[in-house]
Parts: structure tokens; C-alpha cells; sequence
């Protein structure tokens, strides 16, 4: 049976870029994230990272930390997370993609982290600050249990740094767009087109790329580069702190998602 990252990218080869949402799971408390989730759904995102909130998100720039640090204080655990992603499971068939840093999921326990988040209907896991060299036992713990695994690779990386995290990624291989934490940025970095020439000649899995891509204009732009397109900050901003309507949240998500209907692979 064909895993549903794989299926969505074959649907969308040669028509369009994916775009994938990303959400800070319990914020700003847990039922208006399944509800956040719901409408980036509707909204037109073709897969959805869900965020594990964790208290030193070193990758993440002010607007996720605040999230995350709410959806603590909201009582978010990774069992609270996964029970979530169950809930979201039933109501649709696209891709669910768990973002958590690694010490949760070490605490977690590998191979019980990998077992029971294919339970609850998680496509992948995306691990921002475990190198690539030390993917091996997550790796191993999620090829067993059919959870697929997302490596990363920065604009920096050596073309030999490239190759080892494309056999660490079964799912897509995440690229950063920046050098730096998340969050909006004005422009897209000029090195982003060679770095992901360099990438195609170095992975054969998937691209997406995501960190600092907020608007329509740097979607259209990134979507006719990758196959896929992670918008983060840009909409966990949108959601706020009480969650009383989510309108703005799923027409910038219809935004996105229509200005990459119209981008061209």
C-alpha cells in the first residue's frame, strides 16, 4: 500500500507544487489546534505539519516559540499530541507530518514513538536538530514501524552532507530557504535556486522547502523549485491567542495554495 506522502507527491508530479501547513499542536490550547488544523485543510493545504510543543525550540524564531511555549502552558505532552493526530485522522485522508525536536521523542522512546504515532495516522517525522549523522536508530525505529523520516539540509551543506540525509529520508528531504531560525522574511535568499541544483544532483527524493516563505509572491517563487512548500510562521501567527474566529488563517491558506495551483512544475 502506498504511503501517503508518496501518494500525494505522485498526484501532484509534473502539475504543481505541494503545499504544507504547519501548526503548533495545542495552541492556542488543544480543541481550537484541531480546529486551526481543520481549516488549513479546507483551506486548500495538501498535508499539515503538526508541531510537538517542546520548551527549547532552538530551530524556531519568536512567533513558533511563543506558540509552543502557550501550548505547554495549554498542557500539551507528545501522548496529548499523538491523541490529537488520531482525532485529526478520521477526518481526512492527507498527509499529517509530526514536527518534534529530539529530545521528546528520545524521552518517548524510539521505537515507541514510531510505533504509536503510525497508530494514530502520522505520516512522518521531522526532526529539526538531530543530524543527519545520528539519524540511524530513528531511522531504523521508523522503517520498522512504516513511519516515514524527513532529513534536513541549509544552504551550506557539502554535496557529500547532502547525499547521507537523502538516504535518511524516506518521506521528502526538508530544505531551509535561510540560514537562521524561522519566521517571515522580505525576500528569498539568491542562493536558493544553486542550492537546490546542487540538491537535485545529490538526493532523488522529494524536496520541500520551508523557513522564512510567507507570502504568495515567495510561494509562486519556491513552488516552481521544489516540490513542496512549507509555510510556518507566517500562519501561526495568524491563529493568535483566542482562537475566536479562523477566517483570516484559512483564506491566506487559500491564498497560498491557489497561487501554487497556478505555478508550473
Amino acid at each position: 500500500m502506498k504511503r501517503r506522502l508518496a501518494e500525494m507527491f505522485d498526484d501532484l508530479s509534473g502539475k504543481r507544487a505541494a503545499l504544507i501547513a504547519y501548526a503548533t499542536a495545542f495552541y492556542p490550547d488543544r480543541d481550537t489546534s484541531a480546529r486551526v488544523i481543520r481549516a488549513m485543510v479546507e483551506g486548500g493545504a495538501d498535508a499539515i505539519e503538526i508541531g510537538i510543543p517542546f520548551s527549547d525550540p532552538v530551530l524556531d524564531g519568536p512567533v513558533i516559540q511563543k506558540s509552543s511555549a502557550a501550548a505547554l502552558d495549554a498542557g500539551a505532552t507528545t501522548p496529548g499530541v499523538l491523541d490529537l493526530v488520531a482525532e485529526l485522522r478520521r477526518e481526512t485522508v492527507k498527509p499529517l507530518v509530526l514536527m518534534s525536536y529530539y529530545n521528546p521523542v528520545l524521552r518517548y522512546g524510539l521505537e515507541r514513538f514510531a510505533r504509536d504515532a503510525v497508530a494514530a495516522g502520522a505520516d512522518a517525522a521531522v526532526i529539526p536538530d538531530l543530524p543527519v549523522e545520528e539519524m540511524h536508530p530513528l531511522k531504523r525505529a521508523c522503517y520498522t514501524a512504516g513511519l516515514d523520516t524527513v532529513a534536513f539540509c541549509s544552504l551550506t551543506t557539502s554535496p557529500e552532507r547532502m547525499r547521507v540525509a537523502g538516504s535518511m529520508s524516506s518521506g521528502f528531504l526538508y530544505c531551509a530557504a535561510l540560514l537562521g531560525t524561522t519566521g517571515p522574511r522580505e525576500e528569498i535568499s539568491p542562493e536558493l535556486a544553486p542550492f537546490l541544483q546542487r540538491i537535485r544532483e545529490n538526493v532523488t527524493c522529494p524536496v520541500a522547502v520551508g523557513l522564512g516563505i510567507s507570502t504568495p509572491e515567495q510561494c509562486s517563487h519556491v513552488g516552481g523549485l521544489a516540490e513542496a512548500v512549507i509555510v510556518g510562521s507566517a500562519l501561526v501567527r495568524l491563529v493568535g491567542t483566542d482562537g475566536e474566529s479562523l477566517d483570516p488563517l484559512q483564506r491566506a491558506v487559500e491564498a497560498l495554495a491557489g497561487v501554487l495551483n497556478a505555478v508550473k512544475s
